[in-house]
């Protein structure tokens, strides 16, 4: 099984202590590539630098998350922009909207939204895009530049059949992440993972959140990590009766296409 982890927070400090391990943990289970996310100035910047030291290997994104939204000033803008020029950057974001926790005012967040949707456009990146609880403002702020802006993945998709509906109607890309193996929250993306054409499905681990709650055994430190995303593509294959070789095939041309990773 050879995958591509489109979402990995590799930047997160608890992975400083074993990170080489973390790697040939990853390619150990078929994680042959990986996308670093970048969630803030600083974040992406140690994305870039993460992705020069492992070229092949890792990629990044570039952009600020929601939650840091009210952080985002001009400053910010010119370091993304220059980090969206980096052949190592390969989307804008991780951007969007998040109501649920709302760790920035909902204004800020169309801000900070709107200004790196115009880097996407003058870039010409693809875009890594976050939403939770804020769908109709996230499509407001999406839909005037829809026929400007180049591919487009919603990451980390836990929503309903109506947003689902709505972003595949847009053309654009679903990840699906360990959520699908909680039975607590995640049984209806079982239902509709089926729904998501074969062309735009990618899968994820947002390592290291949202560690799989069907492992067995689990780690101790309960950290996710790229490792468990074979574990993640058995699961999506399970829902969408597929066999698991097919599920990885697909989702992992869909990734090297969406991310131009050649």
């Amino acid at each position: 099984m050879r995958l591509v982890d489109i979402g990995a927070n590799l930047t997160h400090e608890s992975f400083r202590a074993d990170f080489d391990a973390v790697l040939e943990r990853a390619r150990a289970h078929g994680v042959e590539r990986l996308v670093v996310t970048g969630a803030s100035a600083g974040g992406s910047r140690a994305a870039r630098e993460l992705a020069r030291a492992h070229p092949g290997l890792l990629y990044a994104t570039a952009g600020v998350h929601p939650h840091h939204a009210h952080e985002y000033d001009d400053a910010t803008d010119a370091l993304l922009r220059e980090l969206a020029a980096a052949p190592e950057v390969k989307a804008v974001g991780e951007t969007g909207l998040d109501y649920y926790r709302n760790y920035s005012p909902h204004a800020a967040q169309i801000a900070a939204f709107e200004r790196q949707l115009a880097i996407a456009v003058d870039s010409g990146k693809p875009l890594f895009l976050h939403q939770r609880d804020a769908h109709a403002d996230f499509l407001a702020c999406l839909d005037p530049v829809r026929d400007r802006i180049g591919r487009v993945v919603v990451h980390c998709f836990t929503g309903e059949r109506e947003e689902l509906t709505a972003y595949l109607d847009r053309g654009w890309y679903i990840g699906i992440t360990g959520w699908i193996c909680d039975e607590r929250r995640g049984l209806h993306l079982r239902e509709l993972v089926k729904h998501i054409p074969a062309d735009r499905l990618m899968i994820e681990t947002d390592a290291p959140y949202l560690l799989p709650r069907d492992l067995h055994p689990k780690p101790s430190h309960r950290r996710n990590e790229p490792m468990y995303l074979a574990h993640i593509c058995t699961a999506v294959a399970a829902a969408r009766g597929e066999d698991v070789a097919e599920t990885a095939a697909r989702t992992t041309a869909n990734a090297v296409a969406f991310f131009g990773l050649g």
